[in-house]
């Protein structure tokens, strides 16, 4: 009687799978191509219309439907991650669209555009969080993405300062988890003299840096891509940045994840020349100020209350006329077209001696 031989078995069971996983593929392929001229024929609809070729709102709803209709093992990360980059290549056979966004490569702020328009765009890396509001408002670039405030660290005061003269609109939202390690060119801090990073990023590792490198010299950059960058020619130079930043510079891990805060994460909007329509789970941002009286802001906010519209966030800038006035950054939940967040909105243009709406645009999850 002859010997069972296990490997046998299970050379033949994994051929088995590896045969239908293969069927599948090609079914696969041959399902996407069918939706890319689907798609194509979309683009050439919005084209005669006039319509965009970015419709945020469209493409969160897709996003729910398909992450509702998965059962797993996938992940609901991972599904909104593929659909991402199927959209992502549809949209580029209707129009490819050119994303500006704060760089070099490496940054967060590649991340978020990453993150919501996929890799099929041509990416346009910028010096200054200006010169990303400058290519879109220039039309060198059809959107641009500006980090607008941190979990931990709050406002990024330079994008909310640009935000109250842009002609642009708020058309879509980024929350990207904010992963931060100590890096350099040979894992240790031998002759490390310095520790580069963004200012926020500083702050946000403050209590860490303060613990466990308190002589290291701190200075700020334009970004924390740029502190590897330049910790990738000096090996006297510390950074703190990302994993994409430490694969794009050849960077080691001193230490990783030194944020102060385990859930930090930075919020980044997508800036366009197109209202997004109503997606069905939306916010609204406003730039408001009112008169220096007693009882201004509370009328001013009055109507929000009144028609049942929850506001998320609040903040205050400085209004930089000499005088101490301020402009309030306010999201509500919802779209201007909803029916009662259009009542309020137009009570409180009415209350303010300054109103602009920002636009509605999806919610990210």
């Amino acid at each position: 009687m002859g010997r069972h031989n296990p490997g046998v078995a299970m050379n033949e069971r994994l051929k088995q799978v590896r045969d239908a996983i293969d069927a599948i593929d090609l079914k696969l392929v041959e399902q996407l191509n069918e939706r890319a001229r689907l798609v194509a024929e979309v683009g050439r609809i919005k084209h005669d219309s006039g319509a965009p070729v970015f419709q945020p709102e469209r493409e969160a709803e897709v996003v729910r439907r398909v992450v509702k209709a998965s059962h797993g093992p996938l992940p609901d990360s991972a599904i909104e991650a593929i659909y991402r980059e199927i959209m992502s290549a549809g949209r580029a056979i209707q129009r490819p669209l050119t994303v500006a966004y704060l760089g070099p490569q490496g940054t967060f702020s590649e991340l978020a555009m990453l993150k919501r328009f996929g890799s099929s765009v041509d990416p346009q890396s910028c010096a200054s969080i200006d010169e990303v509001f400058r290519a879109a408002e220039s039309e060198r670039a059809d959107f641009a993405v500006v980090p607008v405030e941190n979990s931990s660290e709050g406002a990024v005061s330079r994008s909310l300062d640009l935000l109250l003269a842009t002609p642009l609109f708020i058309v879509a939202e980024v929350s990207v988890p904010v992963h931060l390690h100590l890096l350099t060119r040979s894992a240790s801090l031998d002759g490390v003299t310095r520790v580069l990073a963004h200012p926020q990023a500083l702050g946000q590792c403050v209590a860490w840096l303060n613990q466990n490198v308190p002589a290291l010299e701190r200075v700020s950059v334009a970004s924390n891509a740029e502190a590897a960058r330049r910790a990738s020619l000096d090996p006297g130079v510390a950074a703190i940045a990302g994993d994409q930043a430490a694969v794009r510079y050849g960077l080691q891990t001193v230490a990783a994840l030194i944020q102060d805060d385990a859930h930090n994460r930075t919020r980044f909007v997508v800036l366009g020349r197109h209202h997004s329509k109503r997606s069905g789970r939306d916010k609204t941002s406003l730039i408001l100020s009112v008169a220096n009286r007693a009882g201004a802001v509370y009328e001013m906010l009055a109507p929000l209350a009144r028609h049942g519209v929850s506001m998320t966030r609040f903040e205050s800038r400085p209004a930089r006329n000499g005088a101490w006035d301020y402009h309030f950054f306010v999201d509500v939940e919802g779209h201007a077209s909803d029916t009662n967040i259009a009542v309020a909105l137009q009570e409180l243009q009415q209350a303010c001696a300054f109103y602009r709406c920002l636009g509605s645009y999806p919610r990210d999850a």
